[in-house]
């Protein structure tokens, strides 16, 4: 007879029961080494297409392909052990069909062995989610500014500034909810809209940009540690990593120059037998 490990990761039921409880904690994370580094302190990591700009250089986020989320998915998976890894759905891998959004779906937790993904939409996209959530596939929303939607929102800007534009965006966080999905990313919106969203539908929302009234929040790692260029003016740097690692290849470009690399210490030399 087969036995199961039991699981000990964070899974997307236990994320949805933090409902108005203890703040959900979230970062971004592309790679083995900083998903072990932050795993003891987030509750979930999520592998983000925005490794595509942050990684790769990319002005959006739309060029990301489905073998890239794969891949950087299975490296995180494979740094973290207690949070819950949730994957990115890339531009064109859902937005034909509720079919083709299962089996790339499907593939993403297959190969990368993550606990669900993540897609953006509102309205249009809620029979997509509940297709999914019926077969077995957590689903994480994604509303307000929807950086896949770029080209048609004309730039990444606010949402729900003044409050006649909030009720599409209600309607959408409703839609999305309602359709299953455990949680709800809310990016880029007046802190009002967020409150009224987080008090209007049961599962929790997770800001970026949408103030502390959300349940929980999640920030770009790189954008947060200080080495992105550029960042949003929401974002708080808690750490000048990009500043370190300029100062760490600057000595040793000189220890080199100066020929005082390696020391004799740690210069590499077989023993004689």
């Amino acid at each position: 007879m087969s036995t199961q490990k039991t699981i000990k990761r964070t899974t997307s039921t236990q994320i949805s029961a933090r409902k108005n409880e203890q703040p959900i904690v979230a970062l971004t994370s592309y790679h083995t080494h900083t998903a072990a580094i932050a795993d003891p302190y987030v509750d979930f990591l999520l592998v983000g297409d925005s490794l595509g700009m942050v990684m790769n250089g990319f002005e959006t986020t739309l060029p990301v392909t489905l073998d890239m989320m794969i891949a950087h998915g299975k490296a995180v998976f494979a740094g973290a052990k207690s949070a819950l890894i949730v994957v990115d759905m890339p531009f064109g891998s859902y937005e034909e069909s509720p079919q083709i959004a299962f089996r790339n779906a499907v593939r993403i937790l297959k190969e990368t062995e993550c606990g669900a993904v993540k897609l953006e939409g509102g309205l249009h996209m809620a029979p997509t989610i509940k297709f999914l959530v019926e077969r077995g596939v957590p689903v994480m929303g994604h509303v307000g500014l929807t950086p896949q939607a770029i080209n048609t929102l004309g730039g990444f800007k606010t949402q729900g500034r003044t409050k006649d534009l909030w009720q599409p965006i209600i309607d959408d966080a409703v839609a999305v909810s309602e359709a299953g999905a455990f949680a709800v990313v809310l990016e880029a919106m007046a802190e009002p809209l967020a409150a009224k969203i987080t008090k209007t539908i049961p599962v929790p929302t997770i800001g970026i940009g949408a103030s502390n009234e959300c349940d929980g929040q999640i920030l770009v790692m790189e954008d947060m540690l200080g080495l992105s260029p550029r960042v949003p003016k929401f974002v708080k740097e808690f750490g000048k990593v990009g500043v370190a690692i300029e100062s760490a290849i600057k000595a040793y470009s000189n220890d080199v120059k100066s020929r005082q690399f390696p020391s004799q210490d740690h210069t590499f030399a077989l023993k004689d037998k």
